[in-house]
C-alpha cells in the first residue's frame, strides 16, 4: 500500500509559490490537529496563521475561543471568516488549507465560496475523527482516494462564460430534447437547459441506468420544470420519429454517440451504425416535424480522421451539412455543427482512469509522452454547445463552430500534475519497465509510478480543429469560432459529393463482419481517412491529407 501523504505534502511537491503566505481555516479543534500535524511533519511555512470558523449556532463558543487565547499551538490566530476578505487584502494569502469536520457542508460550502470569491487557491484536509469514524475497508479499498480536483485550475484555464439573454431566448419556455442525455456532456446540456426553464425538458437515452440517474437529479434540482425521461435508440429511425412527432420540439441537442476510439477501432460497424445513422435518425426528425433548432455535437477528431470514431463523425457533420444546405422554403430548421476536444472528467475519460487507478495504489498510465490533447470542462463545453446553437443564422447555410479550447495540453504532463495536486510525486516508467529518472532526482515524500503504456490504435498524436485553420472566423461571442462556409460538398477531386448514394452505401456495411470492408467504404468518402495501428501514430498537415471541404 502506498505511504498515506496529507495534502500538505504538496508544500513540497506543487508550485511553491502557493506556499509563501498560507492561511489555515477551521474550527479551534482542528486547527490544533492540523497544526500539530505540520510541526511534526516539519512543514510549517514561516508566514502562516489561523481562520477559525464555526457555524452559527455555535457563535458564543466561537468568541470564547478567540478570547481564551492568541494562538493555536503557536500559529497566530488572525481572525473569523468575516474578518478574511479584509486581511487577504492587507496582505494577501497565496493558498488556504481548510480543514472542517464533514458534517458541517453548509459551513465547508460557505468557506468554499468566499475562498473563490477572493481567488485564494484551496486545499481540503479531513479531520482525524472524520477519518476514524470511515467504517472498516478491505485493503485493496484503504488506498487513499482521490481528492476533489478544480477542473480549470488543473489544465489552468478559466472557463469562458455564456450570453443568458441569447441563450434564454433559444430555451425559455421551448420544448428542448437532448440525445444521449445520460452522459457526460448530455447530462451537463440538460442540466443547463433546465436553469432556462424550458416548458418541456426532454431527455433521450438509450441506457437505463444513465436515463433513471439524469431523471432524478433534474426532478431533484428542478421540480418546477416539466420533463420527460424517453429510454430510445436514436438508431431506430422509425421509432425516433413517432416519439419526435408527438413531443415537436423547438430545439434539439444530439450529444449521443459512440466515442472510445480504441474500441470503436475494433467495432466500426457499430460506430457507422450510431454516429452516422443515429445522427441521421434525429436529424431527419427534427426538421420533419419543424424543430427551430439542431445542434450536433462533434469532435475534434473528426478533423482528418485517423479513427473510425473520428470518421464517422465526419460523416455525420457531412450529412447534417447536406440535410441543412437542402432546405426548402417550408423548412427552416437550423443546423448547427459543435466542434471540441477533450472534455474533463467525461466517464471513462483520463481523469476518472486516474482517479480510480489512483485509489488502487497505482499505477497511472500514459500512453505516449508526446501526446497532446485539447481539454475543457465539462460545464464549459456544454454551455458554449448550448450558447452556439443559440446564435441566430440562416438555415440553407449549415454553420461549423469551433469552441476556443485554447493551448493543446500534453497528456503526460496533466498525469503529473495530477498526481503531485493529490501529494505524489510522479515515479515515471516506460514501457520496458524501466524507471525514466534517476532515483535520487526524485522529490521527497510518497511517489506512485506513471507507466507509459504506447499509443493504442487510431489515436493521434495531436489533434486538430478544423481542415484549414485560415478558416476560422472569430464569432461575435468569446470562446466560439466559426468555419467559414465553402461552396457546396465535395470530395478530394473537386467532384459533388452524392449524399443519398453515400448513406446507401454505408447501410449495406451496418451489418458487415469484415472490418477492411468497412474501412474501405468509409474511405470512399473520406479518402485521407487511414487508420493507424498501436505506436505507429503519426500527423499529416491539412496540405498532406486529402477531405472533404465543405464549411470546414
Amino acid at each position: 500500500m502506498l505511504p498515506m501523504p496529507t495534502n500538505i505534502t504538496l508544500a513540497r511537491t506543487a508550485d511553491a509559490s502557493l506556499w509563501l503566505h498560507p492561511v489555515l481555516i477551521g474550527t479551534h479543534e482542528s486547527l490544533a490537529a492540523l497544526a500539530g500535524q505540520l510541526a511534526l511533519s516539519h512543514m510549517l511555512p514561516q508566514h502562516i496563521g489561523c481562520i477559525i470558523v464555526s457555524d452559527d449556532n455555535a457563535s458564543q463558543t466561537h468568541d470564547a475561543d478567540l478570547s481564551i487565547a492568541d494562538d493555536i499551538a503557536g500559529l497566530p490566530i488572525l481572525g473569523t471568516l468575516p474578518t478574511l476578505p479584509n486581511l487577504h487584502a492587507a496582505q494577501p494569502f497565496t493558498a488556504a488549507i481548510v480543514s472542517l469536520p464533514q458534517n458541517q457542508r453548509a459551513l465547508i460550502s460557505k468557506v468554499r465560496e468566499t475562498l473563490r470569491g477572493l481567488n485564494i487557491a484551496e486545499r481540503f484536509v479531513p479531520t482525524l475523527p472524520d477519518l476514524l469514524a470511515k467504517p472498516p475497508t478491505s485493503m485493496l479499498e484503504s488506498r487513499l482516494a482521490p481528492t476533489s480536483l478544480n477542473m480549470a485550475e488543473l489544465i489552468g484555464r478559466t472557463p469562458y462564460g455564456i450570453d443568458r439573454k441569447l441563450v434564454r431566448s433559444a430555451i425559455e419556455n421551448k420544448r428542448v430534447l437532448i440525445t444521449g442525455a445520460g452522459g457526460s456532456i448530455g447530462s451537463e446540456i440538460s442540466r443547463i437547459c433546465a436553469t432556462f426553464k424550458p416548458s418541456l425538458l426532454v431527455l433521450m437515452e438509450r441506457s437505463e441506468n444513465s436515463l433513471f440517474e439524469i431523471d432524478r437529479q433534474i426532478a431533484k434540482r428542478f421540480p418546477d420544470i416539466p420533463r420527460k425521461a424517453v429510454l430510445h435508440d436514436v438508431v431506430d429511425a422509425e421509432a425516433t420519429l413517432r416519439i419526435v412527432a408527438n413531443i415537436k420540439p423547438h430545439a434539439v441537442f444530439h450529444a449521443a454517440a459512440h466515442k472510445h476510439v480504441p474500441l470503436m477501432e475494433d467495432h466500426p460497424a457499430h460506430a457507422i451504425t450510431n454516429n452516422v445513422f443515429g445522427t441521421k435518425s434525429i436529424a431527419d426528425a427534427a426538421q420533419a416535424v419543424g424543430a427551430e433548432r439542431f445542434v450536433f455535437v462533434s469532435t475534434d477528431k473528426a478533423v482528418n480522421p485517423t479513427s473510425a470514431m473520428g470518421a464517422t463523425k465526419r460523416l455525420a457533420e457531412l450529412y447534417v451539412q447536406s440535410l441543412a444546405s437542402q432546405q426548402g422554403p417550408t423548412r427552416r430548421t437550423q443546423f448547427s455543427i459543435v466542434r471540441f476536444g477533450n472534455v474533463l472528467g467525461s466517464a471513462c475519460s483520463v481523469l476518472p482512469i486516474w482517479s480510480q487507478q489512483l485509489a488502487e495504489g497505482g499505477p497511472i498510465t500514459v500512453t505516449d509522452p508526446r501526446m497532446t490533447r485539447f481539454f475543457m470542462t465539462i460545464h464549459e463545453a456544454a454551455s458554449l454547445v448550448i450558447q452556439s446553437g443559440s446564435i441566430p443564422a440562416d438555415p440553407t447555410k449549415p454553420v461549423v463552430y469551433v469552441l476556443d479550447m485554447g493551448d493543446p495540453i500534453r497528456i503526460f504532463d496533466l498525469a503529473q500534475r495530477f498526481c503531485r495536486l493529490h501529494g505524489y510525486e510522479p515515479k515515471i516508467v516506460d514501457a520496458a519497465n524501466t524507471l525514466a529518472v534517476h532515483p535520487d532526482l526524485l522529490a521527497d515524500g510518497p511517489s506512485i509510478d506513471i507507466h507509459l503504456t504506447g499509443a493504442r490504435p487510431g489515436e493521434k498524436l495531436h489533434e486538430e480543429l478544423a481542415y484549414r485553420t485560415d478558416n476560422l472566423v472569430p464569432g461575435q461571442y468569446p470562446g466560439i469560432f466559426a468555419l467559414s462556409n465553402e461552396d457546396g460538398l465535395t470530395t478530394a477531386d473537386g467532384s459533388p459529393l452524392d449524399v443519398p448514394a453515400m448513406i446507401s452505401d454505408l447501410a449495406s456495411m451496418r451489418t458487415a463482419v469484415e472490418q477492411a470492408l468497412v474501412r474501405a467504404a468509409i474511405r470512399r468518402y473520406i479518402p485521407g481517412f487511414e487508420t493507424i495501428g498501436p505506436n505507429h501514430n503519426t500527423n499529416k498537415t491539412s496540405d498532406q491529407r486529402s477531405g472533404h471541404t465543405a464549411a470546414a
